[in-house]
């Protein structure tokens, strides 16, 4: 109710039309993008490429940003950062952690150390080094950096699972 007000006095006030614009979350429009890029030191990935929507991990929580989203910084926990194309085709990344800002002009920028496509990842590998990690994590001295890297470690290899759609525990 409250927002169906909202949006008449949008409509009826051009003067708070963008403001409202900006602050009420609508479905992208049939045929309207969103500008991307994204880097990783050595490489860049996206240079200004046209794209429908990239859905992020935030470290809040995973959220979906399309052409005209309210700008926003936030940090990126370990998982899948999903591009999607205006074709229906989606290009899932697995993203260690990271940047993402998402500008007023439709711009996103994604910023991360490492990235490796989804299909790349052996599901294999990704349990073995779980493991491996796990093990570490518990003959570590508590308290040491040995154990930090290794619970670092875990939490990486378990955010690669669940990416995969495994459960590791």
């Amino acid at each position: 109710m409250m927002l169906s007000h909202l949006r008449r006095i949008a409509t009826a006030n051009p003067a708070t039309a963008a403001l409202l614009r900006r602050t009420l979350s609508t479905p992208a429009s049939a045929g309207t993008v969103m500008k991307l890029n994204f880097n990783l030191p050595q490489e860049i990935l996206y240079d200004s490429a046209e794209v429908a929507s990239v859905v992020v991990p935030g470290a809040m929580g995973e959220y979906e940003v399309t052409a005209d989203h309210v700008p926003i910084v936030a940090e990126m926990k370990a998982g899948m950062l999903t591009i999607k194309h205006g074709d229906g085709e989606d290009e899932k990344y697995f993203v260690p952690g990271g940047f993402a800002l998402t500008h007023e002009n439709s711009t996103t920028d994604i910023v991360c150390p490492e990235a490796v496509k989804l299909d790349d990842l052996d599901p294999a590998a990704v349990t073995a080094n779980f493991e491996a990690a796990k093990a570490a994590a518990s003959s570590a001295e508590d308290g040491s950096s040995d154990a930090a890297e290794a619970m670092i470690e875990v939490e990486v290899n378990k955010a690669m699972g669940a990416a995969l759609g495994m459960n590791l525990a």
